[in-house]
């Protein structure tokens, strides 16, 4: 039985886009691989982990809408793939003034960008280059939600740590700080791991002065 999920079209990457980003249709690959569509599945999880689904092109009760703003980046071009993908997430929260939960974001960011190099690969290893890791942000309504993708089809796992170990925690810490997180179902093109936090702010909100 088909049904219906957030699709992704006319999105600019790096870009903050209002009403023009996510629309319904019908459901197809869990994530393409090309432009923002790997996005989807991501809204259509964390719209129905919040309550908000299905979505439509007015905000609903929770203020959610199927047309986010939208900001992505491959992380492949830069030689610092954590640091930039912390320093885009806070960027685009001050230009979204959705600052409420930004501490929380930039942390969980950093988690799940640095899992994503470590352990997103065919083979363990130590941190890869960010060649085929993506990072985007979404609002759909008084929330922020991150997320990153990588080529792997192995799903994320929290496990028990050693209190003394270095490594290890980084799905604690994203279950500590976010309001819900999840991973998209694993396919060719590998997986998304996402993470939800509330705000006091959404898309079209009215600011000061009735601007």
């Amino acid at each position: 039985m088909q049904k219906s999920v957030a699709a992704v079209s006319c999105v600019r990457e790096d870009a903050a886009i209002d009403r023009t980003a996510l629309r319904l249709g019908p459901v197809g690959h869990t994530a393409s691989g090309l432009g923002l569509s790997w996005l989807a599945p991501v809204m259509e999880m964390a719209a129905v982990a919040s309550g908000n689904w299905p979505l439509w092109p007015e905000p609903g009760p929770g203020g959610w809408t199927c047309f986010p703003r939208v900001a992505a980046r491959s992380l492949g071009a830069q030689p610092r793939p954590v640091r930039a993908a912390r320093d885009f997430a806070a960027a685009t929260l001050r230009r979204w003034e959705a600052t409420e939960r930004a501490e929380d974001v930039v942390i969980v960011v950093s988690e799940l960008v640095t899992n994503a190099l470590r352990y997103g690969w065919p083979d363990p290893g130590p941190v890869r280059p960010g060649g085929r890791v993506r990072f985007g942000l979404l609002q759909p309504g008084p929330c922020v939600v991150c997320a990153v993708a990588d080529p792997s089809r192995a799903v994320p796992v929290v496990k028990e740590t050693d209190v003394l170990a270095e490594t290890g925690r980084g799905l604690h810490v994203v279950d500590a700080l976010a309001d819900a997180w999840g991973y998209t179902t694993p396919g060719d093109t590998g997986k998304a791991v996402w993470a939800m936090f509330a705000t006091g702010r959404g898309p079209g909100s009215a600011r000061p002065g009735g601007r």
